[in-house]
C-alpha cells in the first residue's frame, strides 16, 4: 500500500510522540526533554529521552532513536503500515481505499515473484538430491546421523554438478532472466555467461519467521572454496535480520534461545530435541539479530565453537544481545568443539546438563581474560585486577555493579572495599572525559588518536544545536554546508535539513527518519539529533565549543579537499578558506 508523503506527516504531527509513548511507559518531565525507563532494554534508571520539539525519542542506554512511527513499529512489532493504520485510528484520520501506486505493485509483484521462485528452488533441490546424481550429498548427511524426517523438516537438498541445471529449470517454468538475477541463485555475466550461484552443493534453505525460503546456503562437497556460501542479498535476504532456524525456534515453547555457529549445529539440535537453536548466517552476529530474538525470548544461551574462533565470537556477541535487553549465558562444551561433535559423543541429556550449567556471560569474559595474565607474578595480577575494574563499569546500575564487585572480590580474594574503589577510580576518570585502553589513558575531549571519531562525534553535537534553535542553524549555515559532512549518511541527513530549512524556514528531524529503512539507520541518525552539551553550560562556554565544534568540522573537510584536488584554481580557493579559518567566530549573545 502506497501513502502520500503529506498524508504520513500529517499523521505523525496528529500524533504528538510524549502523547504516544506515555500511553505505554512512565514519563517525566526532565529540563527540556521528558525521560523514562527504556522499554527496549532492561535498565533501572532512566536513559529514555522523549523530545517534544523535535518530536524523536533516543535511549541513551542501548541507543535505538526514532519517531512516532518506528516506536510502534518497534514495541507492537508493526510494518510501518501497520504503525500507519494504527496511528491514523488514534488521531480520528481516514485512510484512502487502498491502491498500490504502480511502483507499489511492481515491487509486490516481484518480491511475490522471488519467493516462488526460492520455493521451486528449493524444491528442486530436494528433488536433486535423491536422484542417483545427489547420492554424494544423500551420503553426507547421512554420515553426520541426520534422519530422513529432519534431512525432510529443514528442506535440505543438493545442487549438481552442472553449472546451468537450475537456471534451465526455472526457464522452464516460465520465469524470465531480469527475475531471476534479481533472486540471486542465477549469476549473468557478459563474458562468462549465465550460470547457477550454487553447484555441487549441500543445499540449507533459509526461511524467514513465516517459513517463507528467502535465501540459501550451500556447503561444498569436496574441497572447493569457498566451505560455505550464502545467498547473495536481494529484495527478500538480509543476512544481518534473519537466523537461521528461527522459524522453529519461536514455536519451541522453551524459555530461551541457544545460539549457534552453524547450519548443522542446529539441525543437530533440533534432531536431538532442543528445538529452540538458532544460527546467525555466515556474518557476526548484528543488533538487528539480537531484537529480532528479543521478540521472542528473555534469555540467549552461546553455543559457539570452543576454540578460539568460537570464543572472539562469542565476546563480540555478548554485549549485542545485553544492549538489546536479553539476559545471555555461555555454554561450555569442552572437550568438544561444537554441539553437533558433543551431541554425538555424549548424547543429548549431557548436553541438557550443560544447558543447566551455563556460564554468566560476565564470568565467561572474565575467565577469558583471566588466560592471558599469569596471576602469580604481583605484576600481572596487578594489570588483570586493573582490567576487571574497566570491565565492571559495563553495569551502569549501583546495586548491580555492587553484587558483582562482590562475587568477583570473593572469587580472587581482593576484598569488595579495594575493588571498590579501583571502579570508582575509573569510573570518575570516565566522567572526567578519558578514555581508557590497554592501561593507557586518553583525553575524549582532545581525541588525538581517534580523528574521524571525533569528527563525527562534532558533526553529531553539530546538527543537535542546529535543530534545537534555529537562530544558530541561520548562522551556521553559511559556513557549514551539507557537503561538509564526509560520513555518507550523516552527509544525507544534513542534506536534508538544509533542505527543509532553505523550503519552509524551519526543521523538522523526526520528519527525516521516515526516509530510512534500516532499524540500524534510524537509531543512528535519531542519535544525531541527541548529542551535545547539557542545558546548563553557560553561553560563553556553549559559544566557546560551536566554534571549536565548527572550526574541526570544516578543517577536516578542507583537508580532505586538498587531497583530492583536480587542477590549481580548486586549491588556491581551498587555501583561501583555510585562511579565513583563523579569523572565524560566530557569536551567539545577539541570540
Amino acid at each position: 500500500m502506497f501513502y502520500s508523503e503529506d498524508l504520513v506527516e500529517e499523521i505523525r504531527q496528529r500524533n504528538d510522540i510524549v502523547d504516544v509513548i506515555s500511553s505505554y511507559i512512565k514519563l517525566q518531565k526532565k529540563g527540556s526533554n521528558h525521560m523514562g525507563l527504556c522499554p527496549f532494554h532492561s535498565e533501572k534508571s532512566p536513559s529514555f529521552s522523549v523530545s517534544q520539539s523535535k518530536q524523536m525519542y533516543h535511549c541513551f542506554g542501548c541507543g535505538v532513536g526514532g519517531n512516532t512511527f518506528t516506536f510502534i513499529m518497534e514495541y507492537e512489532n508493526y510494518t510501518f503500515v501497520e504503525a500507519l493504520k494504527f496511528l491514523a485510528g488514534r488521531a480520528g484520520i481516514q485512510l484512502p481505499e487502498e491502491e498500490y501506486s504502480i511502483e507499489a505493485r511492481r515491487q509486490a509483484d516481484l518480491k511475490s515473484k522471488l519467493l516462488d521462485i526460492n520455493k521451486e528452488a528449493a524444491k528442486y533441490f530436494y528433488y536433486q538430491l535423491k536422484t542417483p546424481g545427489g547420492k554424494i550429498a544423500l551420503d553426507y548427511l547421512q554420515n553426520r546421523q541426520l534422519s530422513e524426517e529432519t534431512i525432510k523438516q529443514f528442506g535440505l537438498g543438493y545442487s549438481n554438478k552442472f553449472s546451468d541445471d537450475l537456471y534451465r529449470y526455472l526457464r522452464g517454468l516460465g520465469y524470465d532472466d531480469s527475475t531471476l538475477k534479481e533472486s540471486g541463485l542465477i549469476t549473468m555475466d557478459e563474458k562468462k555467461g549465465v550460470f547457477d550461484k550454487f553447484w555441487n552443493r549441500v543445499m540449507f534453505p533459509i526461511m524467514d519467521v513465516n517459513n517463507k525460503v528467502i535465501g540459501f546456503g550451500g556447503r561444498v562437497m569436496g574441497d572447493g572454496l569457498p566451505k560455505y556460501l550464502n545467498s547473495p542479498e536481494t529484495k527478500l535476504f538480509d543476512k544481518s535480520r534473519n537466523l537461521y532456524g528461527l522459524n522453529f525456534a519461536r514455536i519451541s515453547r522453551k524459555k530461551n534461545i541457544l545460539i549457534c555457529e552453524g547450519y548443522m549445529d542446529v539441525i543437530a539440535l533440533h534432531q536431538a530435541g532442543f528445538t529452540n537453536a538458532v544460527a546467525s548466517l555466515g556474518t557476526a552476529f548484528t543488533g538487528l539479530q539480537a531484537n529480532l530474538l528479543k521478540r521472542y525470548t528473555d534469555e540467549v544461551l552461546i553455543t559457539y565453537d570452543s576454540d578460539e574462533a568460537g570464543t572472539k565470537a562469542a565476546l563480540r556477541a555478548i554485549p549485542i544481545l545485553k544492549a538489546a535487553g536479553l539476559s545471555t549465558k555461555v555454554i561450555d562444551m569442552r572437550p568438544y568443539k561444537d554441539p553437533d561433535e558433543f551431541i554425538k559423543a555424549l548424547g543429548a541429556e549431557e548436553f541438557q546438563k550443560r544447558i543447566e550449567e551455563a556460564r554468566n556471560s560476565f564470568y565467561f569474559e572474565i575467565d577469558v581474560l583471566e588466560k592471558n595474565y599469569d596471576l602469580s607474578d604481583p605484576e600481572h595480577k596487578t594489570k588483570f585486577y586493573n582490567e576487571i575494574g574497566k570491565k565492571l563499569l559495563v553495569f551502569t546500575e549501583e546495586i548491580e555493579r555492587n553484587n558483582y564487585i562482590e562475587a568477583i572480590a570473593n572469587r580472587y580474594n581482593i576484598g569488595f572495599d579495594n575493588l571498590r574503589k579501583l571502579v570508582n577510580r575509573y569510573g570518575a576518570r570516565l566522567i572526567a572525559g578519558e578514555i581508557i585502553e590497554n592501561n593507557e589513558t586518553f583525553d575524549v575531549r582532545k581525541k588525538k588518536r581517534y580523528p574521524e571519531d571525533s569528527v563525527k562525534e562534532s558533526m553529531k553535537i553539530l546538527l543537535t544545536w542546529i535543530t534545537s534553535d534555529l537562530n544558530l542553524f541561520s548562522k551556521v549555515k553559511s559556513v557549514i554546508t551539507p557537503n561538509d559532512f564526509l560520513d555518507p549518511l550523516y552527509y544525507k541527513v544534513a542534506d536534508m535539513l538544509y533542505k527543509q530549512f532553505e523550503n519552509t524556514g524551519t526543521v523538522t528531524p523526526a520528519k527525516i527518519i521516515n526516509q530510512f529503512e534500516s532499524k540500524e539507520e534510524q537509531n543512528e541518525v535519531a542519535s544525531l539529533f541527541n548529542s551535545g552539551f547539557r542545558e546548563e553550560i553557560s553561553l560563553p562556554d556553549k559559544e566557546k565549543a560551536l566554534n571549536e565544534t565548527i572550526l574541526r568540522i570544516k578543517k577536516y573537510s578542507l583537508d580532505d579537499a586538498s587531497k583530492n584536488v583536480k587542477d590549481l584554481n580548486e586549491l588556491q580557493q581551498i587555501i583561501k578558506e583555510q585562511a579565513k579559518l583563523q579569523k572565524l567566530h560566530i557569536s551567539l549573545k545577539d541570540g
